[in-house]
């Protein structure tokens, strides 16, 4: 594999610029993917945490559960009547949206996609590696005062 520098460079390479490259082109990616089937990322997301959901959830509910989520959060109401709109979820009079058959199957497709770019995505990078990488990128934020607690 080519790199960008030679190791003795790299090592100098500050870590916020290749943080930033990395998150942009892997969601680019991952967007791209999603997009080519019709569905954004906050969508799948808002679908997947329908399709987990025994009773359905709210509006509220599922901009709270993003509100941290990659800044999505209260902008997430679009994307809420976008799916109503579509019948990919479904509004009851309860107030709770439920996954529709058809946002099943969209889910799936959308499900399918995910792995097949996390697959692509970690192409000749073990498992080894990329927890090595998680792990340290998690202490670089725990250093510099960030929290990686679960939320």
């Amino acid at each position: 594999m080519e790199y960008s520098h030679e190791d003795g460079e790299l090592v100098n390479q500050p870590i916020g610029y290749w943080t930033w490259a990395a998150n942009k082109t892997l969601m680019a990616y991952a967007r791209g993917r999603l997009a080519a089937i019709g569905i954004t990322q906050p969508q799948w997301w808002v679908l997947h945490q329908a399709l987990h959901s025994e009773n359905g959830v709210t509006r509220e509910e599922v901009i709270s559960a993003h509100r941290a989520n990659l800044d999505v959060g209260a902008g997430l109401a679009p994307d809420l009547d976008l799916l109503v709109e579509r019948k990919l979820l479904v509004s009851e009079a309860d107030g709770r949206l439920r996954i529709t058959d058809e946002g099943r199957a969209l889910h799936q497709r959308a499900a399918e996609t995910q792995q097949a770019s996390r697959r692509q995505v970690h192409t000749d990078i073990s498992d080894e590696e990329y927890l090595i990488t998680l792990k340290v990128l998690q202490r670089m934020m725990r250093n510099a005062g960030g929290d990686v607690s679960p939320d």
